[in-house]
């Protein structure tokens, strides 16, 4: 008697249950990256995920789609978050290149140190303009609702030699993507750029197509590109390998304030997730790079600052050549100078 009493309590439980989360879920969003699990872009849509069911006590749902399923590739999937059928998606500079070309601001050469500035100057007013710009030339369809980090720093790597100044660099093949701002910096310090698709990226380092790339240690190592020859990287960290968060705009206004609050604090976690998650894995990734043998350097201080020197013609090419490059690039210069101030203040506070 006592069993068949309890089953039909958990029975009616179980429904009621069901019922509630049924009609808990006020709005849905669906969020995609396309990558996989062991990327930094899922750690941050997990973390991004728990946090918004929650704080929402199960208003919003999220529904994650990793890899192809939604869309494949960055202009295709920021129509999709214009037309609504993607509520947030995650490009890299280059993948939103083509509709918010400003965007590659992101990949100008050493304006940001270290991850110190680059996190202070993303997590402020700087991406606040990126995001009202990006309103302006969509319509306000599409928002940038924050900007993380994909793969840490932008190193050169090379299958020649050690690269310690832009001397160093001259001649060299180096791999880049099909757009106009990594050629311009791979000219500038006197190597030649070689765009090649990613896939084939492997193969052509082991048949001399290409020499070098300017890569993160996570993607280096997770493509195995050392068993291809690739054996030389330089600690230049000449871009921060900036993650752009988009969402449905209209989608979010539709929300109420209290709803849009969780939303915006979900992103700041997502941010802090994507920040921590490559420094993490870049641990072992290096470990490994030189237990198989690689070559890795650390350019001194005047060497990073000829690096600067030698790359600065592409400073003058952005803000002459890209639509809205002038504005954004002074927004960015300002945000770095205002971290860095604030960062030396505090450092020199600590330090007694």
């Amino acid at each position: 008697m006592f069993s068949k009493t309890f089953k039909a309590v958990a029975t009616a439980a179980l429904v009621a249950s069901s019922a509630i989360a049924a009609q808990a879920a006020d709005y849905t969003i669906r969020a995609t990256a396309n990558s996989n699990e062991n990327d930094e872009d899922y750690d941050g849509l997990v973390v991004f995920k728990n946090f918004v069911e929650s704080a929402s006590n199960g208003a919003i749902e999220v529904e994650l789609f990793i890899g192809t399923q939604l869309c494949a590739k960055g202009a295709e999937c920021l129509q999709g978050v214009a037309d609504g059928t993607i509520d947030v998606y995650i490009s890299t500079s280059g993948g939103a290149s083509g509709i918010f070309p400003y965007v590659q601001v992101l990949d100008l050469p050493y304006l940001m140190a270290n991850d110190r500035i680059a996190e202070a100057v993303l997590a402020g007013d700087f991406t606040r303009k990126m995001r009202e710009m990006a309103l302006a030339d969509s319509g306000d369809a599409i928002r940038l609702m924050t900007i993380g980090n994909t793969g840490g720093w932008r190193n050169f790597a090379n299958t020649k030699r050690r690269v310690a100044s832009p001397s160093d660099m001259e001649g060299l093949k180096i791999r880049t993507v099909v757009a106009d701002l990594p050629q311009e910096l791979v000219r500038a310090l006197g190597a030649s750029p070689t765009p090649i698709p990613w896939p084939e990226l492997f193969t052509s380092f082991q048949t001399g197509v290409v020499e070098g790339s300017k890569n993160g240690i996570t993607d280096i190592m997770g493509m195995k590109f050392p068993d291809a020859g690739l054996q030389y990287v330089t600690l230049d960290g000449h871009a921060y390998m900036g993650a752009l968060w988009w969402m449905n705009n209209a989608k979010f206004q539709s929300m109420p304030e209290d709803m849009r609050r969780v939303i915006v604090d979900g992103f700041a976690a997502l941010q802090q997730a994507t920040f921590a998650s490559p420094k993490r894995k870049s641990i072992k990734a290096y470990e490994d790079f030189v237990a198989g043998g690689g070559d890795l350097y650390v350019p001194t201080p005047a060497e990073k600052a000829a690096f600067k020197e030698a790359a600065a013609p592409v400073y003058d090419w952005f803000k002459g050549n890209v639509k809205g490059g002038a504005e954004i690039f002074d927004a960015l210069t300002a945000a770095v100078a205002e971290a860095e101030a604030e960062l030396e203040a505090g450092m020199a506070k600590d330090l007694n």
